[in-house]
């Protein structure tokens, strides 16, 4: 089979982060939506979808995760796409080193999404009703904390008391992706 040759246009690529609740899956979604109703080739990755795994040492779960990131953009890549967005916590520069390694060549903007940790919290308790729902709901706080400190963002959103399309629609022009 032959390989189809492609001219490579500038790679962007849209990372949402924010602590467990902050509506990064959710936002991704709606940002999609809205590129795809304005004809804008993309695509978007929850990237904890490639590591949802339970894996014997010494597999570390974030290695193969960004292993799998970096495998299904290059086949996005190889179909002429050259914007992406992403839904990742990413809790330091290590990781958002294996993120950029996994998108190599893209230029990645960082979004922060950000509510208050009763409203994440209160989210989580709806979302995730199953065994681990009291690690989850005490981990917002702890994650929420840790993106604090480490403050990788380009940009931060409130995603409290507003509608998905307007917190979607904002990130996508404060990202250049969209115009006012």
């Amino acid at each position: 089979m032959a390989e189809t040759k492609f001219t490579m246009a500038p790679i962007t690529s849209l990372l949402i982060t924010g602590s467990m609740g902050s509506g990064k899956t959710t936002v991704l979604s709606e940002a999609s939506d809205i590129l795809t109703a304005q004809n804008i080739p993309h695509a978007s990755i929850d990237v904890d979808a490639l590591g949802t795994a339970h894996l014997p040492p010494p597999v570390q779960n974030n290695q193969l995760m960004y292993r799998n990131l970096q495998s299904v953009w290059e086949n996005y890549a190889r179909a002429g796409l050259t914007r992406l967005l992403l839904a990742r916590a990413i809790e330091d520069r290590a990781e958002l080193q294996l993120c950029r390694n996994a998108v190599s060549g893209a230029q990645i903007v960082i979004c922060r999404l950000t509510a208050s940790i009763k409203t994440m919290q209160d989210r989580v308790q709806n979302r995730d009703i199953g065994t681990l729902q009291n690690i989850f709901i005490a981990r917002v706080a702890e994650l929420n904390s840790i993106l604090d400190r480490v403050h990788l963002e380009d940009f931060s959103l409130s995603n409290e008391n507003r509608s998905v399309t307007d917190v979607a629609h904002e990130m996508l022009v404060r990202a250049g992706w969209l115009q006012e």
